[in-house]
């Protein structure tokens, strides 16, 4: 029974494809699949049912799965605790982080880890539908205030959501000055967030604004360029609007509340290795506090850690 083998069915089964686990491991589908057949020849038993569309584990599979887990673990822990011997920061690190907020802010910051650190490669998935470890993530970056079970959560930054139109816009409508307000004028809205209702928060409670959407959206670029053109009132993210407002294409507006505050989040398993440490420290620095894309703009300056502080989910 090979290691390399053991690797390959337990990201098959975590995975629930061989496709998908190749892409992981970086490896021919075809090599992933001799491997699952090595081992089961090994083992003299099948380990996956092979005739439906999606792999799922024999009986004998599962009772080997967590038992290969274990295994692999315990590799892997082996071999972070030579490189923490020799301080090395190298490997492979599994990212995942919301499509917009990666291609936006976490690229640049990872071509500048994998420069720092030549003997680290990357693989970086950016889609809103990742939200935990599954699929082999060794880290998944997440817009959310809650923590997730069994698991380290630690804030990166905070992530500021404000109300934006374009000056033509308020030309032709003008500016809202309340929440009750918003009500009467044309919204763009973020299909992805749920209800139509937009919820702020206020001192005491929430404040929720009834909007009516000219224009409904499942991505938030496609919100800020809406806005842009001045087909209505956008709730957006700083981090998407942090051009467009010094340019003069959007405008911030004022309708008595303070900015919606979220924390972004690093959530990894406990007693992470050296890279992932390193790009951990790499990203917080890079994202900054507060967030660098909100240094220009007004009123909107403040330690993030004061802001938005979440506890990690092993406090």
């Amino acid at each position: 029974m090979k290691l390399d083998e053991l690797v390959a069915f337990v990201m098959v089964a975590d995975c629930g494809s061989i496709n998908e686990a190749a892409r992981q491991l970086r490896l021919s589908k075809s090599t992933v699949s001799e491997r699952l057949t090595g081992l089961e020849q090994t083992l003299g038993v099948a380990l996956l049912n092979r005739n439906s569309r999606q792999l799922t584990l024999t009986d004998d599979g599962s009772a080997l799965l967590e038992r290969a887990r274990r295994i692999v673990g315990e590799a892997a822990d082996a071999r972070e605790d030579l490189a923490r011997r020799r301080g090395d920061v190298a490997g492979h690190v599994r990212i995942a982080a919301p499509r917009a907020f990666g291609d936006l802010h976490l690229g640049p910051l990872l071509y500048e880890f994998m420069e720092r650190y030549p003997d680290v490669a990357v693989t970086a998935d950016f889609d809103d539908r990742i939200s935990d470890l599954s699929k082999g993530f060794d880290l998944v970056v997440r817009i959310a205030p809650d923590a997730l079970p069994k698991l380290v959560t630690e804030q990166l930054t905070i992530s500021r959501r404000i109300l934006v139109a374009a000056p033509s816009y308020l030309e032709r409508f003008g500016m809202p000055r309340s929440v009750e307000e918003l009500e009467h004028h044309k919204a763009i809205h973020y299909t992805e967030r749920g209800p139509e209702d937009w919820s702020f928060k206020a001192e005491i409670e929430r404040v929720v604004a009834h909007v009516a959407p000219r224009l409904r959206v499942t991505s938030c670029v496609a919100m800020r360029d809406a806005a842009i053109a001045g087909l209505g009132i956008a709730w957006l993210p700083t981090f998407h609007t942090h051009k467009a407002l010094p340019k003069g294409q959007l405008q911030v507006l004022d309708v008595g509340l303070q900015p919606d505050i979220t924390p972004i989040t690093a959530t990894f398993r406990p007693d992470p290795p050296a890279r992932l440490r390193a790009l951990l420290d790499h990203l917080r620095v890079g994202l900054g506090d507060p967030p660098y894309w909100d240094d220009d703009l007004p009123g909107l300056s403040g330690p993030a850690a004061e802001l938005g502080k979440m506890p990690s989910a092993s406090e």
